[in-house]
């Protein structure tokens, strides 16, 4: 009995001993991390070639910063699959890592315990050429290719020249902005300058440096013998579709983004056509008009040629879609449904309006014609005549140095209030929101303000611009 009793008692005071250990592990508190002001998930500014000095004010209890902690700076870089990594505090670098918005990293050490701390960032990569206006004009038939800074004032006159040093063909028809899907290689965005030049090629310029990377025969797996370009558009975020030498084509999706035959063309859509320049990409078709058969035609989602395998709906009148009878189409611009117009002059120098609606999806092709009219402005209309439409059908053209703005639905034409000092118009675009006219003269371009309640007054000028401005993209 006395063993049993003594042996219970040990027992007992092993318990409390253990219990009484445990307990001290319940007082214990974790090691501080690291605050830094105003950085964690921040996005900081980088300009290319530029100094990037990161300095941000480190504190870790009982640490000193500058003798405690280690510091490890790691910036990924996506399109060659690394990471530019740094040590030492602060961050003092030359940027080079090219434009984009960059994730990176801090990765703070303490180095009295070995302890890390993971601090993520990023950084936004920019050039000069990051945001701005980009201006392809021609100046006594020599085709040039400005800059406009931010700041609305300064201009970059003929910088691909002074730039590359060489001059570009002649004939601009259109500017190009490639821009990548975000997950794609930040570095492809660029500017495709598009000239109708059967004796010098059209060059694809990086859009960071505007440096001449390639030529537009290098988007074709073969290129035709002669490019004849009439107007490329996005679709898919950069794959560019369009027409050239009046044939559709579209860029090839099947490869993976990062690949360097994504968005390029293989051979063009089969079938007999001529297609004017203007056309419409949605998700699911084509719409097009087809010069060589005077009608409207179509091509399946994934631009297979479909032509006029469509229905005309007989309760339209006015024309008839697959053969309007007129092939100098002036201009549309169509949707994936709902009312759209179309203006064309005919052979006796007539210009007519015409309205129509469509349907196409999997279970419907059909084309109503609303209408055949005189356009009200035809007196305007010249042969260099500029068109552009808002999303709510409100169509603007221009007449020499003038702007009317043109309402279908009630044949309401009118003159804008912006005036060019007789200065004919050679280029008009409309911005996103349909609020701005993007407008170019002979040295200048001018932002016309066609927002709601206003009628175009301009509300910026901008000169300096070589010759007569064609095309502008602007980058914000």
């Amino acid at each position: 009995m006395k063993f049993k009793l003594i042996f219970i008692l040990a027992l007992m005071v092993s318990l409390y001993t253990a219990c009484k250990k445990d307990l001290g592990n319940y007082d214990y508190n974790p090691p501080s991390e690291p605050t830094l002001s105003a950085f964690k998930d921040s996005t900081f500014a980088a300009l290319l070639g530029d100094s990037l000095v990161l300095n941000p004010k480190v504190s870790l209890e009982g640490a000193n910063p500058l003798t405690d902690l280690a510091y490890e700076w790691r910036i990924t870089v996506q399109e060659e699959i690394r990471e530019a990594v740094y040590t030492g505090f602060p961050l003092r670098i030359i940027y080079n890592l090219g434009p984009g918005l960059r994730s990176a990293k801090l990765i703070i050490t303490d180095n009295r315990n070995g302890l890390k701390y993971v601090l993520p960032f990023k950084v936004n990569g920019t050039t000069q050429f990051s945001s701005g206006k980009f201006v392809l004009s021609t100046d006594n038939g020599v085709t040039k290719f400005s800059f406009i800074k931010p700041d609305n004032k300064t201009v970059l006159a003929d910088i691909y020249n002074a730039l590359n040093g060489q001059t570009l063909p002649n004939n601009p028809v259109q500017l190009y902005f490639a821009d990548p899907l975000v997950y794609q290689p930040i570095t492809q965005q660029q500017f495709w300058i598009l000239c109708n030049d059967p004796t010098k090629k059209s060059p694809l310029l990086d859009a960071s440096t505007l440096l001449r990377k390639s030529y537009f025969d290098d988007q074709f797996f073969t290129p035709p013998s002669t490019i004849v370009p009439g107007y490329l558009e996005a679709f898919s975020g950069w794959v560019p579709t369009g027409v050239v030498n009046g044939r559709m084509y579209v860029g090839v999706q099947s490869t993976a983004p990062f690949a360097p035959d994504y968005g390029k063309f293989a051979n063009d859509q089969a079938g007999d056509y001529n297609l004017s320049k203007y056309f419409t990409r949605t998700n699911s078709f084509y719409f097009a008009f087809d010069i060589k058969s005077k009608g409207f035609v179509i091509f399946a989602g994934d631009g297979s040629y479909l032509g006029k395998d469509y229905v005309v709906d007989p309760a339209g009148g006015g024309f008839d879609p697959k053969n309007i009878a007129m092939d100098n189409l002036l201009f549309m611009q169509t949707g994936p449904g709902g009312t759209y117009y179309a203006f064309f002059k005919s052979s006796d120098g007539s210009i007519y309006e015409l309205a129509f609606t469509y349907q196409f999806d999997s279970v419907n092709k059909k084309i109503k014609a609303e209408y055949k009219r005189i356009f009200k402005g035809a007196a305007m209309i010249n042969a260099d005549t500029k068109w552009q439409r808002s999303s709510l059908n409100v169509f603007y053209f221009t007449s020499n140095d003038k702007i009317y703005r043109y309402n279908p639905l009630n044949e309401e034409l009118r003159p804008l209030d912006a005036d060019f000092a007789g200065k004919k118009i050679s280029m008009l675009k409309i911005s996103a929101d349909d609020n701005t006219l993007t407008v170019g003269t002979e040295g200048a371009i001018y932002s016309v303000d066609v927002s709601v309640g206003k009628n175009g007054a301009i509300s910026q000028t901008i000169n300096g611009i070589p010759g007569t401005p064609v095309d502008v993209v602007i980058r914000k």
